[in-house]
């Protein structure tokens, strides 16, 4: 076979049936193989390579596969480059496979040549340029070993034009061959026990669940030790949906944007059991004044995540599903009544709130509305900015894989592409992409592919004429200089969406909101809804950059 059948017959062993791509001249002999293989691999034509990288982005978060993306050399590589540094960012398994000029000319500044393995280094778990046909197979093999196991990461495949069209006898690996990986899945025993006794000893404790409790399908063992001690659980942005929205023990997202109470708890907590959680920035804030009471427990497969941020007392390398179960094993049922009646407190004081409006149209209200008619079963993918957090606070998140958004690269132009691959996914699922009128512009293009592929994913703009996170920094602290980030043109969305074959809507009355709602989930097609919001509304609560998780500020006031 030649080298760019092998590719194909290899990704067949891996189970991969769906691949996002774009072609040119150094990726020609893998797309006419593909071309050939129509009826057992779906090649999904996009219009921009950024737009495949998130759609196989979007594919791998909603389903727990591999999702896998395809461009050709120099200009069409360097495209993929924000994609997967987002699939890196968030760990998410994804597979770049790129075309290169021939082996002969790496190096020579040939036409659309770049060093893509170089480029992404930084940005993917791992990456590799085949220029022997022979060592093709167990290249593919070790791949998929090395995006799918331990922490999960992006690998780049970088394919020169003469390995894909040489020819070799064909036989795929049993087995990767990658000698010193190693992935440790079972926590250590004796740090299991040291977790157990801090557990036992604790009165304030709470779980903190990263996107790694999403990832490893550890939702089940979360809620499961929940249950069993009678503590809080908080999520970060990457893990809504490990938890019923409706549970008592769920406080929502902590950090900046996160719920009044659930920072509350973790800053007056003796106990802060993380899991598959990195502590980012945006979660910590002050790192100094992160959690004064707390002892940490900090479980993940990562060992170079463990007191990377934040300094803890008993870390736990291993695979988060592996290490939660043996800790519910090893823990004594509790109760925590007084603990649990003082989070339940903050609750009912602080609960998440806006100013409801008849005569200007608010984001949050549009959000609790697709709460309602939804129930919590869509899958929905968000842009980057208000619109973000306010689905985040808003939207009532009923089960894992059913979020999709860019957490820490903070990718606007992810959303609407990664729905789409959520789309093809699952074809028969209700898919909304949340944007703002500036995100949605970033990769528009692809309503070309939600129509020629009919994935009649819901586009729903919240349109209030800024770059509305930018416009909220500046209001609050750059004296209201709206330097750049109003966007105010006129954009008529609806007739970009007719242009497109798409149907546009536009909607500017509270009263048409749930009318416009079941019109476009009702439609057999992509719908781009155009919602004409508040102009200034702000994103509360909210933690300064630097400030303590105890110093939140609400409509401007501590």
């Amino acid at each position: 076979m030649n080298g760019a059948r092998i590719l194909f017959e290899c990704l067949k062993k891996e189970g991969v049936d769906t691949i996002f791509g774009y072609p040119g001249g150094q990726a020609l002999p893998m797309f006419d193989e593909l071309y050939k293989m129509s009826d057992e691999i779906k090649i999904v034509l996009v219009r921009h390579e950024q737009g495949a990288a998130h759609m196989a982005d979007g594919y791998a978060r909603s389903t727990g596969r591999v999702g896998v993306c395809l461009a050709t050399s120099g200009p069409g590589a360097t495209n993929l480059v924000t994609g997967i540094a987002t699939a890196y960012m968030d760990s998410i398994p994804m597979i770049a496979i790129t075309g290169q000029v021939p082996t002969s000319l790496i190096g020579n500044d040939a036409f659309q040549e770049a060093d893509i393995t170089g480029i992404t280094r930084p940005v993917t778990k791992h990456n590799y340029i085949v220029k022997d046909i022979k060592d093709l197979a167990q290249t593919v093999k070790n791949a998929f070993h090395i995006a799918t196991t331990g922490r999960p990461g992006p690998v780049l495949i970088d394919m020169p034009k003469d390995v894909q069209v040489n020819e070799t006898d064909f036989k795929y690996p049993d087995v990767p061959n990658l000698r010193g990986y190693k992935p440790n899945y079972e926590g250590h025993k004796l740090q299991l026990k040291k977790a157990a006794e801090l557990i036992e000893k604790s009165e304030r404790p709470i779980l903190y669940a990263g996107g790694g409790v999403i990832l490893s399908d550890s939702s089940k063992e979360i809620v499961e030790l929940a249950e069993k001690l009678n503590v809080p659980v908080t999520t970060t942005l990457m893990a809504l949906g490990c938890i019923a929205p409706d549970h008592p023990l769920n406080l929502g997202m902590l950090g900046m944007h996160g719920t009044r109470y659930a920072n509350y708890a973790v800053q007056e907590s003796d106990l802060i059991i993380a899991a598959g959680a990195r502590f980012d920035d945006r979660v910590t804030g002050n790192v100094a004044e992160f959690a004064p009471h707390a002892k940490i427990i900090h479980i993940d497969i990562d060992p170079s995540s463990i007191s990377k941020i934040v300094k803890v007392d008993v870390p736990i390398v291993g695979c988060t599903k592996t290490v939660l179960k043996a800790l519910t094993s090893m823990v004594k049922k509790q109760e925590h009544k007084e603990w649990i009646g003082q989070v339940n407190e903050w609750k009912r004081d602080y609960p998440l709130t806006y100013i409801d409006s008849d005569t200007e149209l608010k984001p949050q209200y549009i959000m609790e509305k697709l709460s309602e008619l939804t129930k919590g079963e869509a899958i929905i993918a968000t842009e980057v900015g208000q619109h973000q957090m306010w689905a985040a606070q808003f939207c009532r998140i009923s089960k894992p894989r059913n979020w999709l958004t860019s957490g820490g690269l903070g990718t606007m132009g992810y959303g609407f592409p990664a729905s789409i691959g959520a789309q093809a996914a699952y074809p028969d699922k209700l898919v909304i992409c949340i944007a703002g009128d500036g995100s949605i512009q970033m990769n528009i293009q692809e309503l070309a592919t939600a129509v020629k592929y009919n994935y009649p994913v819901k586009v729903m703009i919240m349109n209030n004429g800024y770059l509305g996170m930018v416009r909220q920094w500046q209001e609050l602290f750059w004296g209201k200089r709206y330097a750049s980030s109003n966007i105010e043109a006129s954009v008529d969305f609806v007739k970009i969406a007719d242009a497109y074959g798409a149907r546009g809507m536009l909607i500017e009355k509270k009263a048409d909101v749930e009318k416009a709602m079941k019109e476009a989930f009702a439609y057999n097609g992509p719908v781009l809804m155009d919602f004409r919001v508040a102009r200034e509304e702000n994103v509360w609560p909210m933690v300064p950059t630097g400030a303590s998780l105890s110093k939140m500020i609400e409509g401007g006031l501590a």
